[in-house]
């Protein structure tokens, strides 16, 4: 299971970086052709982004001091009958779960549901993958440190109005886990 959440975050995050190229012939060059441009490093972190029912998986690519690249998702238990588990939730792994009925689930790859629930509980108006969306979109180009400020100035409250397109009350949470798998990445 953990190397297929490592695999589906990194084609994620290589499709995220692919998508942002160029297509400029004249501007296409890579960084891999630049001898003094700076290596990407990736960093990945666990974190405890929305309360205690739940963990996230922050994924971050670090070019210099820079985030060219972040994917993030959450990962609670759900009902199977509504929910899509992880892979082997219906093998030997689910054998392990406490409750037979509930599966250890992506919030992103079972948005459609959760976003429902999150409507009818919360009042949200934003598919939840959409706010992740906007929350990667947000980081990149950013440093730690232009981050770190950014969290250190806002409660909670603000950094919701602070990323356009993303209605989660956590978001303060997400881009700190996010900064945690920026210094791992740093770290390398």
């Amino acid at each position: 299971m953990k190397k297929f959440i490592i695999f589906s975050l990194m084609l994620i995050l290589v499709l995220s970086i692919a998508g942002c190229s160029s297509s400029s012939p004249s501007t296409s060059s890579t960084n891999a052709s630049q001898p003094d441009a700076a290596p990407i490093k990736m960093g990945r972190v666990e974190y405890a982004a929305h309360g205690t029912k739940c963990f996230t998986v922050a994924v971050v690519a670090l070019q210099g001091d820079k985030i060219v690249g972040a994917s993030i998702d959450d990962y609670q238990f759900m009902s199977k009958d509504v929910a899509k588990g992880v892979p082997n939730s219906d093998s030997d792994f689910g054998k392990n779960y406490a409750d037979p009925n509930m599966v250890l689930a992506s919030k992103r790859a079972n948005a459609e549901y959760y976003s429902e629930h999150m409507k009818e509980e919360a009042g949200a108006t934003t598919p939840i993958n959409k706010s992740f969306d906007a929350i990667e979109a947000y980081v990149t180009g950013k440093t730690i440190s232009e981050l770190e400020d950014i969290l250190a100035k806002n409660s909670p409250e603000q950094m919701v109005d602070a990323v356009s397109g993303a209605t989660l009350v956590d978001t303060k949470g997400y881009i700190s886990a996010i900064v945690a798998a920026a210094k791992v990445a740093a770290a390398r």
